[in-house]
């Protein structure tokens, strides 16, 4: 039985014996008075305090029984836009820094970035993510990367961290956890590391940390009207930008298609996943943009994530009516607006 015959058989029992009659009101007995109908405001979310503080001890206990780990290569990633560290730590004197890290289900990267310029001022760093990728594990790797980033800048016990994570964020506390493990689910994580790592800590989304980073210094710069940053790797990021503002929180990686999530076909990781051609794969994240395009009507895609590099192999197959650019920071974008968002975080707390 299809869904409309019994929406409507629900409709005719719903309105049957007396069709067409409005339900009476309820009337209060005589001489007392009808009590107002208010909504309950919902309980403020509490983040498990528990949680955190188990977390605090298990990365920092992880970190003192392996305080450095390898780089991990990666085929992937640009060549590092900072030279290779040699001599004394760089001087941070008269200028504005802050330490981006960029979450990825597979990789964590990690720099030093001068907020004025964009650049890169140590080596870009990157480890595998933990797997699993609990909390704890995470918050591990991310203090050893920041701990050898000390060695190549001269930080500061003030110089802010900015994370950009792989699900939503709100108040620090990451409230999904869809290509990460579900301990990342309504987790304190601004809380737990700045404990750990002792310093002002502000995560992100890391789609919309790549997008900020795009429009102050990469493809984005200038650019008015609705323009989306689309992130390509382990699963498909979006960033909403309208005249440089940007709409947190997007997450339009996970807007269903055929009956699951969209990033399951359009995300970089699903075309070596099921091991089809550019071709191929470029139809399936042209469905994917279509779907955007239909809701919003952006006047510009840009495309980030390491595949962007390769954007001449499947860019000019997209059909969408928007322009199509591939991302100018490439990979380092989400390490860049990472740092700038935790900047202004800081500005805005001070």
């Amino acid at each position: 039985m299809d869904s409309e015959t019994t929406d409507s058989q629900h409709s005719d029992d719903a309105a049957a014996p007396n069709e067409g009659a409005e339900a009476p009101d309820e009337v209060a007995a005589p001489g007392e008075a009808a009590a107002p109908e208010v909504d309950k405001p919902a309980a403020p979310f509490e983040p498990d305090e528990a949680e955190v503080d188990e977390a605090v001890k298990e990365a920092e206990q992880l970190v003192a029984e392996k305080p450095d780990e390898p780089d991990e290569p990666d085929d992937e990633v640009v060549e590092d836009k900072a030279a290779p560290h040699a001599g004394p730590a760089v001087s941070i004197a008269g200028r504005r820094v802050a330490i981006g890290v960029d979450i990825g289900g597979s990789g964590i990267k990690a720099a030093a970035v001068d907020l004025d310029t964009g650049e890169l001022l140590s080596q870009r760093h990157r480890v595998p993510t933990p797997q699993p990728s609990a909390p704890a594990a995470v918050i591990a790797s991310v203090a050893r990367l920041i701990k050898r980033i000390g060695t190549e800048v001269q930080l500061t016990p003030t110089t802010a961290v900015g994370v950009g994570y792989p699900g939503v964020v709100m108040g620090g506390v990451t409230r999904s956890a869809a290509n990460v493990d579900p301990g990342w689910m309504d987790f304190d994580a601004d809380a737990a590391m700045e404990r750990v790592l002792r310093r002002p800590v502000h995560l992100i989304n890391d789609a919309d940390a790549a997008g900020v980073a795009e429009m102050r210094f990469g493809a984005g710069v200038g650019r008015r009207g609705t323009v989306f940053l689309i992130t390509l790797g382990t699963g498909t990021g979006s960033a909403l930008f309208y005249n440089g503002m940007l709409v947190p929180n997007l997450e339009l990686g996970h807007m269903e298609i055929r009956g699951r999530d969209a990033e399951r076909r359009s995300a970089a990781a699903a075309r070596l996943r099921r091991g089809i051609s550019w071709k191929a794969w470029a139809a399936d994240l042209d469905e994917h943009l279509l779907a955007i395009e239909k809701l919003f009507s952006p006047q510009l895609f840009i495309i980030g994530g390491g595949v962007s590099k390769r954007a001449e192999k499947f860019v000019p197959r997209l059909t969408v009516r928007a322009e199509v650019i591939p991302a100018k920071l490439l990979n380092d974008a989400g390490i860049v607006g990472a740092a700038m968002a935790a900047d202004e975080r800081e500005h805005d707390l001070s």
